[in-house]
């Protein structure tokens, strides 16, 4: 390594034609380029915030709940995010009167793990004035009980709730941001996509990395369309940047996710005879969104999970294409889990249209599917073979589900969910590919691949030096892999031997 950049990689012989004034023998270490990780959601964390990805019971949940409403005072707004069900002892949801029990005088509001439901407390609602008379807002569901009750369940429109929320200043919010962002280097994570920003979020980004941008991963951020003129009176465009930080794809919601569950589907839910999800623009508003911003130059990047979402976004995504036809657009959606028609993955090998997939779901939501899909829509979910034997081009991430690569790696190369059940063996991966799917692979999506992704002289120094040999190892083994070094750029930012670099 030599400037940032590797200069030449092979084996030990060939490392003896080079002279250095340091030389580190990794004693047969597993070394691979560093994880590109193609969604993230990096925030920052306001006082009020509870993190709840590691809850493992509602007992639990009341015990952080009664603790900061002590720390807060009466009145205060908690928030939180990352429960999931399955992972609590008692399978259940948290309702509003089991959050009630534990601060009744704060109004709480904490997402669901992947943010497409949340549980309110009756205090919370009662603030944003949903009784059980309100109607269901469109593209959401305010769930009530067999008496017409409400549950304190929100599903895709938990923004009825989270508008009377306060602000938090960007000087609270900014030192969590960066943790967030430092704790990406204990896992390997070197490059990565922030999976959508606002403009003004995106001075924030920008300042951040002015600061400290030399210790941390690079990130490419995904712009949330704001309309065609507040995104021409930005300025911004796909591209633009270094190769610290730079402007992504733009990024919409097209349809819900299982966690709802609001993806839109071809076909009715298991057991459900009419409910097929919910698409979150009308059919004129997401084509306008997708005709305004590629004519315009942006590169696409759109979340789309059900398979009528997939099928309907992909036809806009073409017929902006055929209107203003560009060569190396790299347009791509983000999770792709009901795997779609034949039709619909001959037109994305057709016009270039790419995938940025989550294995891991396969693990963490195999419930979610168990309990909403069946036939293929549920063996094939987060397909992965499928879609390369069509040349289309997958790159992967793991978003929070959770964060990181190994989870994903073991379900790219077993198709097991958390239950232990396989889904669709056919969709399986090599290691090598599944690697290759979180280093080059999300490079390409960034226009990045002859700049990082590999190890190969010329290319950037980022890379991990592993635990053990994935390769080798069993496949139940992969999931306890841990990242002892992580270099960017050729500098060590994270040593697992240490507590600080």
């Amino acid at each position: 390594m030599k400037d940032g950049l590797v200069i030449a990689a092979g084996d030990r012989y060939m490392a003896r034609y080079y002279r250095a004034p340091k030389r580190i023998n990794l004693s047969g270490k597993t070394v691979i380029p560093g994880f590109n990780d193609t969604h993230q959601h990096v925030r920052g964390r306001p006082r009020r915030h509870l993190e709840l990805g590691d809850l493992t019971s509602l007992k639990d949940l009341h015990n952080r709940i009664q603790a900061k409403a002590e720390e807060l005072g009466p009145g205060e707004w908690i928030t939180g995010y990352g429960w999931a069900e399955d992972d609590l002892a008692e399978k259940r949801r948290p309702l509003r009167w089991d959050l009630d029990e534990a601060a009744p005088e704060n109004p709480i509001i904490l997402s669901r793990a992947g943010g497409h439901s949340a549980a309110a407390s009756s205090l919370a609602l009662k603030l944003a004035e949903i009784d059980r008379n309100t109607p269901n807002p469109e593209g959401g569901v305010i769930e009530r009980d067999n008496s017409g009750e409400l549950n304190g369940i929100i599903r895709e429109r938990a923004g009825m709730v989270y508008r009377l929320v306060p602000d938090a200043t960007w000087e609270e919010l900014k030192p969590s941001f960066i943790q967030n962002l430092e704790s990406f280097l204990s896992l390997g994570i070197t490059s990565f996509i922030q999976a959508g920003a606002t403009i003004r979020e995106w001075g924030q980004w920008q300042e951040i990395y002015n600061e400290y941008g030399e210790k941390l991963p690079r990130a490419t951020v995904q712009i949330r369309w704001a309309g065609r003129k507040e995104m021409e009176a930005s300025g911004l465009m796909t591209g633009q940047g270094d190769h610290r930080l730079r402007v992504g794809a733009i990024k919409i919601l097209a349809d819900g996710g299982f966690t709802g569950p609001a993806a839109y589907t071809i076909y009715p839910y298991k057991g459900r005879e009419t409910y097929r999800g919910k698409m979150n623009y009308s059919e004129g508003e997401l084509n306008t969104i997708i005709f305004d911003a590629h004519e315009t130059g942006w590169q696409l990047g759109f979340h789309a999970i059900g398979d009528a979402a997939i099928k309907l976004t992909v036809e806009m995504f073409v017929a902006a294409l055929e209107k203003w036809p560009r060569g190396d657009h790299r347009h791509y959606l983000n999770h792709f889990t009901v795997s779609p028609a034949a039709d619909t993955y001959r037109l994305m090998a057709m016009y270039g249209i790419h995938i940025a997939q989550q294995p891991n779901f396969t693990w963490t939501l195999d419930s979610r599917y168990m309990e909403n899909l069946d036939g293929d829509r549920l063996e094939l979910n987060n397909p992965l073979r499928t879609p390369m034997d069509y040349g289309i081009f997958v790159a992967l991430g793991s978003d929070i589900l959770p964060t990181g690569p190994f989870q994903g790696l073991h379900s790219s190369v077993t198709r097991m969910g958390k239950t232990g059940r396989i889904f669709g063996p056919g969709e399986r991966l090599s290691m090598e590919e599944a690697v290759i799917g979180y280093t080059r692979n999300g490079a390409f999506l960034t226009f990045e691949e002859n700049m990082k992704g590999t190890l190969e002289a010329g290319m950037l120094a980022d890379f991990v030096i592993l635990s053990q040999d994935i390769f080798t190892v069993p496949a139940e083994a992969i999931r306890k892999t841990a990242v002892e070094q992580t270099y960017i750029g050729g500098k060590l930012v994270y040593d697992a031997s240490k507590s600080e670099l």
